[in-house]
């Protein structure tokens, strides 16, 4: 039996509290947490950007605590600097061009193979670890969840704004991502020999160096016993993180106990799950997507509500059900794209769509 531990990791803006721009941490808020958080911190490609992940969590009540402490130290520690913490999947305004790359040898590889792809990747994502022991397990759980994926991403839109303007997405922070190899929805392996195989002629063609270069909206980690999704933004509201993390959790228990009965969720094919990527990049929770057993378009708010139905009978065995509610007020309030494109709509002004930003990120944390 899998332990479906969770490990969440989020990706933080550092903000400038005068200007509201991106402003470089050089890494003083991660040498600074290192005293405290040791490797639950992070330096990223870009040195506006500082990540923090829990350690490994039993439940979710343990993963709620864990990400509320790593935000609050990451704001004290930040606020030490004169820098105010911000949680969307793009900042507003900020030019990439204006922001420094850390210095790492291997940021340095990265960019010198990717170019511009990489110095422009200035977004921020939140992943989520699921324990899976078992790899064979893992490749069908891989197989079988990306179906899923657009109603999980749909829910954590939160990138309307691109370098100081409106891009009529939801998640914008996709489309730029994109622009990496080895990224969106993966393909369909038969097993976890296909799967090595796979990452074997990679590397071995000099593709990659190791697994770790791929970059899928969800993938089986190439180093812990983990299915990792990949896929969301990250979202302003530590509960929003929770909400969505306990939806993950419990479609991966779910998934699992199907199989243990013998039944299998269909596989569909990958251009299909692409089609509804798009549409929850491009609306958020208020678009269409495919519903593909029926062969038509259905409002993502139904299939939301249907997967909630989906995983019913697996929430209170994981203790995530009060968690897994709180997606009913997400859709009340709006995703984070549809609370940030309300304040500029209202003011008219990107610095007070930062501010908002800044103060849904401690919401509930004190």
């Amino acid at each position: 039996m899998p332990t479906f531990t969770l490990g969440i990791e989020e990706e933080f803006q550092t903000i400038d509290p005068e200007t509201r721009e991106l402003r470089s941490h050089l890494s003083q808020i991660v040498e600074g947490g290192k005293v405290i958080l040791q490797e639950q911190v992070k330096a990223e490609m870009h040195q506006a950007v500082v990540e923090v992940g829990t350690n490994i969590c039993h439940n979710i009540d343990e993963a709620r605590t864990e990400v509320l402490h790593l935000r609050r130290q990451v704001i004290e520690l930040a606020d030490k600097q004169g820098l105010k913490i911000g949680a969307a999947g793009t900042h507003p305004f900020s030019r990439w061009q204006e922001q420094p790359i850390t210095p790492d040898a291997r940021y340095d590889k990265i960019v010198e193979e990717l170019q511009e792809a990489a110095r422009s990747n200035l977004v921020f994502g939140m992943h989520v670890h699921v324990g899976i022991e078992n790899r064979e397990i893992g490749v069908y759980m891989m197989n079988t969840l990306r179906y899923f994926l657009p109603h999980l991403f749909a829910l954590s839109t939160n990138s309307p704004f691109w370098e100081g303007r409106e891009t009529g997405y939801k998640s914008f922070r996709t489309k730029v991502f994109e622009r990496f190899p080895r990224t969106g929805i993966p393909g369909f392996f038969h097993s976890a020999s296909d799967y090595d195989e796979f990452i074997e002629q990679l590397i071995k063609t000099g593709c990659i160096d190791n697994g770790k270069k791929i970059w899928w909206d969800i993938r089986l980690h190439p180093f812990f016993d983990t299915i990792e999704y990949r896929i969301c933004d990250m979202m302003m509201r530590a509960d929003e993180t929770i909400a969505v993390a306990a939806i993950m959790q419990a479609l991966v228990a779910k998934i699992y106990k199907l199989k243990a009965q013998n039944l299998n969720f269909r596989i569909y094919r990958s251009a299909l799950i692409k089609e509804n990527k798009w549409r929850a990049a491009r609306y958020g929770i208020d678009g269409q997507m495919i519903d593909f057993g029926k062969q038509e378009e259905v409002p993502t708010r139904k299939l939301i509500l249907e997967l909630l139905d989906f995983i019913d009978d697996v929430v209170d065995d994981l203790g995530s059900r009060h968690e897994v509610e709180y997606v009913l007020k997400m859709m009340k309030m709006g995703t984070g794209a549809d609370r940030q494109l309300q304040v500029f709509r209202e003011t008219g002004d990107l610095s007070k769509v930062v501010d908002y930003i800044l103060a849904e990120t401690t919401h509930g944390l004190y």
